[in-house]
């Protein structure tokens, strides 16, 4: 039995080994990132279902999804609970809360209270330790009970 003469250059060879080790490492990378990226949409996902629950809970419907309300607010609260005791977010809450004139005409209204309820589940789901301080500005604005409308 004869075997077959080698004529590959040996540097021909190792080149070819690298570029199959540099490929299988890549390929490894993007699996690794991926796997982590899945398990932690899957987490973000959990806690919007479980926002979505306590909206539910609260006889408050909404149209989103699981995955929609993980889109906007991650896993961290996003922009709510960024910081939402700080007197900027207060008072871009404050604005919301206006007649929506601009300038000299702006004026505070009296809100029904279930305004900043959705707001304040967000915050008791994502940032809890940011609740408490939370519920006491809103306890301390002049809103109403629901009209009925």
């Amino acid at each position: 039995m004869s075997t077959h003469q080698e004529t590959q250059h040996p540097r021909e060879r190792s080149i070819i080994s690298i570029v199959a080790i540099v490929v299988l490492v890549a390929l490894a990378v993007i699996a690794t990132v991926t796997f982590v990226g899945a398990r932690q949409q899957a987490r973000d996902v959990d806690k919007a279902q479980e926002l979505l629950d306590s909206f539910a809970d609260a006889g408050i419907s909404t149209p989103f999804t699981a995955e929609q309300v993980a889109r906007v607010l991650g896993d961290d609260g996003g922009a709510v609970c960024a910081d939402p005791n700080a007197a900027l977010s207060r008072a871009t809450l404050l604005a919301g809360l206006s007649n929506g004139a601009g300038g000299p005409g702006q004026r505070p209204i009296l809100v029904e209270s279930r305004l900043l309820q959705g707001q304040l589940l967000i915050i008791q789901t994502y940032c809890p330790e940011e609740a408490e301080e939370f519920q006491d500005f809103v306890d301390s604005l002049n809103t109403v009970e629901s009209t009925g409308r």
